[in-house]
């Protein structure tokens, strides 16, 4: 099993670095378990191939506000990625319709509503050209739906790198993907912490 970074805990969460190939859900709650003793209970989801900050409950109760902190929208979540061509704007939001196709496991941008069909925002702010066709980009996210960054991005002709799952054509075997930043309100304060991954430089934690 994969090596599990804890960047912080209380006794009600914990915030973690989940490593790309593991299951949010049920391989990572393991881990940190065996890691640090005790119960991990998950309260949002980020896709096995990508990597990343995460936080998880300690407790029923905590489990259960930060859930109303996310629906209220009050857990804030950033990320890192490098994606293939050129995008229309250096920022600006990405809003789409998404349908997700449970047999294919594979999400897909709708032109109108139906069935299953859920709104999908973000904004996104470019960093930069590490190097040719590569494009390194910082997105915030306002909804949080399955594959979201993903298939917003490679909608628009700009798959991410190691995504061959939503067209990207190159070679690497990891997705360039990385939840970067979260905060949220806990206890009259605000809890925020940020770490870049490895291919965007040197790391920076706050």
């Amino acid at each position: 099993m994969k090596e599990i970074t804890l960047l912080a805990e209380c006794p009600d969460w914990a915030v973690c670095v989940k490593p790309a190939g593991m299951d949010s859900e049920k391989e990572v709650p393991e881990a940190l378990g065996e890691a640090a003793g005790g119960s991990f209970l998950p309260v949002h989801r980020l896709d096995r191939a990508a990597a990343g900050l995460m936080v998880y409950a300690r407790t029923p109760a905590a489990a259960a506000q930060l859930s109303r902190l996310i629906q209220a929208g009050q857990l804030t979540k950033e990320y890192m990625l490098l994606c293939h061509g050129a995008l229309p704007a250096v920022e600006g939001p990405m809003e789409d319709l998404l349908w997700k196709d449970s047999h294919k496991n594979k999400v897909y941008v709708v032109s109108r509503p139906r069935a299953g069909v859920r709104e999908a925002r973000l904004t996104y702010r470019v960093l930069g050209s590490p190097a040719p066709d590569r494009t390194l980009v910082r997105v915030r996210l306002e909804t949080g739906r399955t594959h979201q960054i993903r298939v917003q991005f490679a909608s628009r002709g700009c798959p991410l790198w190691g995504d061959r799952r939503y067209g990207a054509r190159d070679r690497e075997k990891e997705l360039y993907l990385f939840s970067c930043a979260l905060s949220f309100p806990w206890q009259g304060g605000e809890k925020r912490f940020e770490l870049l991954p490895d291919w965007v430089g040197e790391r920076e934690e706050t």
